[in-house]
């Protein structure tokens, strides 16, 4: 009797050390279904829609700058001074030079009119009368000689005081004071820059792909043309993971580039803050669909089996399955899902790595994912407990 128990003591024994363990416990969550619009991205670079070298129009030694160095400047305001005491004692010798022929023409004038009164009374010849007209002539050509000469000089005045063509940011300042700078006709020296920044460009090429699409979309009338439309584009700046700007389109070029085999796109964006310079980088999303209603899960719970993405199904038996799926783009943080899964699915978005294909598991009902709305058609996972 012994003997028999203790071989019955080792068989119990034994028997609960086969025993198998307790099916691992996983969190599912049924996919949302929404109605999302697709975007399709480019990386984009910012230019600015005015941008001015400012050169000195007139040459001479530079008395003062006007501005702080990359400081806002508005259309008008004075930057550079150029000496205009040079400028100055020509328009006064214009000025003489204009009064003298004035004064010549009133002469000429006087002239051809007693001419004409002598004439009549064969006091003068013909000729006489014609070479005082002539001189009249003579004389009007001159004083209009002379005014031109006069706005030239006033014109050089003027351009001795270097002012903002557009309303922007400026940059640092090129001359100093004591300088001598070269005028237009000598090669002009560049003196600074000015970038606007409210409006700013952003530019980006879009693939041959994606233009066809987007062509045969609008063929369809389910996508507006960017040509005629204004479609909206959001713009996020390097290390956002969000956009955070939003914009229009503003131009399609008419051709593509033959050598990257894309087309020159450009969007203009508000830049109220004055954030953004020209020369930035940003992350363009342009509208690539009409809206449509899709089914959307967590990103995190897309497992990659070699070339093609799965995701992990809780079965009625609580039994895993694998499932193949097209994926679609990212919307407000969930993935779309274009093939492989329906409204009713549990899919298993945490404790990826305690399923295995074919075990049982222990389902838990998720709540509903963040940034989602509620699940379609939510119901109670298989065997989960309420």
């Amino acid at each position: 009797m012994l003997a028999a128990l203790t071989l019955s003591g080792c068989g119990d024994k034994s028997a609960q050390s086969q025993a198998a363990p307790p099916a691992p416990p996983v969190t599912v969550a049924q996919p949302v279904k929404r109605t999302v619009t697709d975007w399709d991205e480019f990386t984009g670079r910012f230019e600015a829609i005015e941008e001015v070298q400012v050169r000195a129009r007139v040459g001479g030694f530079v008395d003062s700058f006007e501005f702080k160095d990359g400081a806002i400047v508005h259309a008008g305001d004075l930057l550079y001074t150029i000496d205009p005491r040079p400028f100055e004692a020509v328009v006064l010798q214009a000025q003489g030079q204009l009064a003298d022929a004035r004064a010549k023409g009133e002469l000429a004038k006087r002239d051809l009119e007693r001419g004409l009164n002598l004439v009549q009374t064969s006091a003068v010849s013909e000729q006489v009368v014609d070479q005082r007209r002539q001189a009249l002539q003579a004389a009007r050509a001159a004083e209009t000689q002379a005014e031109g000469t006069l706005k030239a000089a006033q014109l050089n005045v003027e351009f001795s005081h270097v002012l903002a063509p557009i309303t922007g940011r400026v940059s640092r300042h090129l001359v100093t004071p004591g300088n001598l700078v070269q005028g237009s006709e000598g090669g002009a020296t560049l003196l600074t820059s000015i970038v606007s920044l409210d409006p700013i460009y952003i530019y980006f090429d879009v693939d041959e792909a994606t233009y066809q699409r987007n062509s045969k979309l609008w063929f369809e009338g389910r996508r507006p043309s960017s040509r005629d439309t204004a479609n909206p584009v959001q713009v996020s700046l390097t290390g956002e993971t969000k956009p955070s700007h939003e914009g229009k389109m503003d131009f399609l070029d008419n051709r593509l580039d033959v050598s990257t085999a894309t087309l020159r796109s450009r969007a203009i964006i508000p830049n109220k803050d004055l954030s953004i310079l020209p020369g930035q980088f940003g992350r363009v999303r342009i509208i690539g669909s009409s809206p449509y209603e899709a089914l959307l899960i967590p990103d995190t719970a897309i497992a990659t089996d070699q070339s093609r993405k799965i995701v992990f199904v809780v079965k009625d038996d609580n039994t895993v399955e694998a499932r193949a799926v097209v994926l679609g783009p990212l919307d407000d943080g969930l993935r779309v899902i274009r093939e492989g899964l329906k409204a009713e699915d549990h899919v298993i978005v945490d404790g990826l790595q305690r399923a295995r294909v074919g075990a049982k598991v222990t389902p838990k009902m998720a709540q509903a994912p963040a940034g989602a709305g509620a699940p379609a058609e939510a119901k109670p996972a298989a065997g989960a407990k309420p």
